[in-house]
């Protein structure tokens, strides 16, 4: 193929992608520009190809600029936040990884793959406005209704999870911070609701959020609040800490949060103060932050994804939440609860599980813990016609995985007897299995699924797309 025709490919598939893509060269010249990069800056492609960056995005200079610092570093920079003008006074707010192209061991330019977030910062203010309405009428509600979760609503046999709903009820009677560490599914919000009922700060707000939920540009700003021109349409907004004051403010997954944000939330720990985006002011606030991961946080301090000084000030307390896998005296107990409830829920009289099932969900590892007994007590509840739930009534992963994985095996084990299939073939099967387990286990996040996978997101997602598989 001509070198000309190669050229034009590489263009036309560059301008299809549909994420914002630029690329300068050595000198700071822009060399390609797509039409959804020209979009999120409100220019034309005529208006950027050809000419310095600087020149056409006056509100730059060289270290705010991510494609000009990675030209002068030779690093890549990903997932950085940026806010700029363009020339024609238009702010632009992206999401930017940058990465520098290189000719053998020669830097011959920088290319960013930019992703627009004005409009999704835009909807978390909105939150953050509504929350600020609507937050004490809501915990007032919620409370007169029962909803909240007390100890007395965690179900058990079990001495450990006993002795840790003493240590939860002993740690309510002081405002210290709580680290608690599970997998998914084994009950963290139960324990931090019970916390936070059982303590002097039950007639104030509870609130909860996941830091995986948000970039973490919209989670600074969620979580600190922001001053009217901070950014464009930014208001002055309380966020979640001065919501929660005098309450419980939950952080789940905070591992997933930043670690600058980290820094941050240090202090807010270290000196019960917190500013704004765009402000000056301190502002004080009573707040007891209890946190959660999914993942053990000693090896999480050791990978880089926690803070240890942010770590040694957070666990304080620390609850290890048991798998259930490891609670099995629990699992009859549990089915008989979730059977009441969705009899209630329901309209429906199932009475009990047969012994088939009983023995099948006593020796199933159940790596979505708690949660996915539930759910699978409730998917068997809309099969069951007569009040005794069989085997059949079961969801079908239950049944596929229980027959491919023995309890506690933890290894998949894959019958070899005169099926024809080759060690390609049986790879291949083995590596779509680890992979759904993954994303289920994840509840289909694909960069926390590639971290326990221990690989980059972008295979994954290559994986994904190959076999067909969902994200």
């Amino acid at each position: 193929m001509p070198l000309s025709d190669t050229v034009e490919m590489l263009q036309a598939i560059l301008g299809a992608i549909d994420e914002g893509i630029h690329v300068v060269d050595a000198n700071g010249i822009t060399i390609f520009y797509n039409h959804v990069a020209a979009r999120l800056d409100g220019l034309t492609p005529e208006e950027v190809l050809g000419k310095p960056l600087l020149e056409v995005f006056p509100s730059l200079d060289r270290n705010s600029s991510t494609l000009l610092r990675v030209i002068e570093s030779g690093e890549a920079i990903y997932d950085e936040p940026q806010a700029y003008t363009n020339w024609r006074g238009l702010r632009v707010e992206t999401v930017n990884t940058t990465l520098p192209v290189r000719v053998g061991k020669r830097l011959v330019g920088a290319v960013e793959v930019s992703k627009d977030i004005g409009k999704l910062k835009e909807l978390s203010e909105r939150l953050v406005a509504l929350q600020a309405q609507i937050s004490k009428p809501k915990r007032t509600k919620r409370q007169a209704d029962g909803l909240s979760f007390h100890f007395e609503d965690i179900l058990t046999q079990n001495e450990k999870m006993k002795n840790l709903i003493e240590r939860g009820k002993r740690a309510a009677r002081t405002s210290s911070p709580v680290l608690i560490f599970g997998e998914t599914g084994t009950g963290k919000e139960l324990f931090v609701q019970s916390i936070h009922q059982e303590s002097g700060r039950s007639a104030k707000p509870f609130i909860a959020q996941n830091c995986a939920a948000l970039p973490a540009s919209l989670l600074e700003s969620l979580l600190f609040g922001t001053t009217k021109g901070s950014f464009t349409g930014a208001d002055d907004r309380p966020g979640l800490f001065e919501l929660a004051d005098g309450g419980t403010l939950f952080l789940d997954e905070l591992n997933s949060m930043p670690l600058d944000l980290q820094a941050k939330l240090l202090r807010v720990l270290q000196d019960g103060q917190i500013r704004r985006i765009g402000g000056s002011r301190s502002v004080k606030v009573d707040v007891r932050v209890i946190a959660a991961v999914n993942e053990d946080p000693h090896a999480l301090v050791q990978r880089g994804l926690m803070r240890r000084d942010l770590y040694y000030r957070i666990n304080v307390v620390s609850l290890e939440l048991p798998p259930l896998r490891q609670r099995r005296e629990d699992i009859d107990l549990l089915v008989r609860h979730f059977i009441d409830t969705f009899n209630r829920k329901f309209g429906m009289s199932v009475k009990s599980v047969s012994p088939d099932v009983q023995k099948l969900f006593a020796s199933y590892d159940w790596p979505g813990n708690v949660r996915e007994l539930e759910h699978s007590v409730e998917a068997a509840m809309n099969m069951v016609e007569a009040d005794v739930i069989e085997r059949e009534h079961l969801p079908p992963h239950l049944l596929d995985r229980h027959s491919a994985v023995p309890a506690g095996a933890g290894a998949i084990m894959l019958p070899i007897e005169g099926d024809g299939r080759t060690l390609p073939e049986r790879l291949r099967e083995w590596e779509e299995q680890l992979i759904a387990d993954a994303m289920k286990k994840t509840q289909g996040n694909v960069l926390r699924a590639a971290k326990l996978l221990g690989i980059p997101r972008q295979t994954l997602q290559y994986k994904l797309s190959q076999r067909g598989m969902s994200e």
